[in-house]
């Protein structure tokens, strides 16, 4: 067993504190990796806070993983001792359905879907194949961790390009933007719009912009005008009606990265004949769309679920040959409830990483 300490909940109202538990070692199959890097994710407090009504605790959230392979098990071959990796939103899903064996592991439809890094229960058909881990318990322990144990096959390279506090966000943030614009083919010289510019936004636009699209950003946020003209993107003020009716019709493809339930329906008029509006930021239920201003032209509105292992590792290695990543803000693991606090109150530009490192010093106060 590996001890392990990491910062967890112990219940939706409870600040993230110190948390010492164990992990099983690594199987044939399985990588340890010492956690050098965390992103902060919305998601993370949804889950912390039990926004979406299935959080276990204790609650050791943490999906944007950056790490150095400290052992590997007898039958790996894809990492050595050393080397700088990744882990995303997942760490096992079934194998054996459709969109496994198409690739498609984000969208695995076995018993219980694809197992989370954090807060994912161990499911039998998980534990009835070749992996030796089962994780310790019923519920999986995420990045805000100094050890993580997972599959070489949910295990990304990181590129020597990547400085690994910038590639710990891409993980999840880069790879769920990253996966709609490939699939729904945006190329150069299209028009995108990007709903929404905090740390889904910003990649968004960055990774569009690479792809050779002309990007516009809409946000509810005057001075966040100012940060979009500094990368060179065209932004508008969502309140600005004359401006938004300026621009009906002109879109090939919109993305909303907004994190909460938002009305869709004032974009809709925005996209081209046929074009589609796809929401990655909000997983809740949304206000009723207007189908008649889809119907009248052949628009579409769709969901878009994080990214499969081939896409996550490609918008790594595409966002370190275009040399893009996204803003971030280091901070110790102590300082973890305070970013909370920002990302919540929308008081932080782009992204928080943590520094792993910082689990080795006192609480303040203690």
């Amino acid at each position: 067993m590996i001890q392990t300490v990491g910062y967890a909940a112990s219940s939706s109202s409870s600040d993230l504190l110190p948390f010492a538990f164990e992990r099983n070692a690594a199987g044939p199959f399985e990588v340890e990796i010492a956690v050098t890097h965390c992103g902060v994710c919305h998601s993370d407090i949804h889950q912390a806070r039990n926004e979406w009504y299935n959080t276990l605790y204790p609650c050791v959230p943490g999906h944007e993983i950056v790490g150095r392979v400290t052992r590997t098990g007898s039958q790996v071959s894809r990492h050595a001792v050393g080397d700088t990796v990744g882990v995303g939103c997942m760490i096992e899903s079934c194998g054996h359905c459709q969109p496994c064996t198409h690739g498609e592991q984000n969208y695995c439809s076995g018993p219980n879907s694809w197992l989370a890094t954090y807060n994912g229960p161990v499911i039998p058909a998980v534990k009835a194949r070749d992996r030796q881990n089962t994780y310790g318990r019923e519920n999986t322990f995420g990045g805000y961790s100094s050890t993580l144990v997972v599959h070489e096959a949910f295990v990304l390279k990181i590129p020597a390009a990547l400085a690994p506090e910038l590639a710990a966000p891409i993980l999840c943030a880069g790879v769920t933007t990253y996966a709609p614009l490939k699939h729904w083919g945006v190329k150069a010289g299209d028009q995108v719009g990007i709903v929404g510019f905090g740390g889904l936004g910003d990649m968004a636009a960055k990774i569009a912009r690479a792809m050779g699209a002309e990007v516009t950003l809409f946000t509810s946020t005057p001075e966040k005008l100012r940060a979009a003209a500094r990368m060179e993107a065209h932004a508008v003020l969502e309140s600005d009606r004359a401006t938004m009716q300026s621009l009906a019709g002109r879109f090939d493809f919109m993305l909303s990265t907004i994190p909460q339930a938002h009305d869709v329906n004032p974009f809709i008029d925005l996209l081209k004949r046929d074009a589609t509006l796809v929401v990655v930021g909000a997983l809740d239920r949304l206000p009723p769309v207007n189908n008649q201003a889809l119907a009248f032209g052949r628009k579409s509105v769709a969901g878009s679920m994080i990214g499969n292992l081939a896409e996550t590792q490609e918008v790594l290695d595409f966002c370190a040959k275009h040399a893009i990543g996204p803003q971030i803000e280091i901070i110790p693991m102590q300082q973890i409830n305070e970013a909370f606090a920002k990302v919540v109150l929308g008081d932080v530009r782009f992204r928080f990483v943590i520094d792993m490192k910082s689990l080795a010093e006192p609480e303040p106060g203690r």
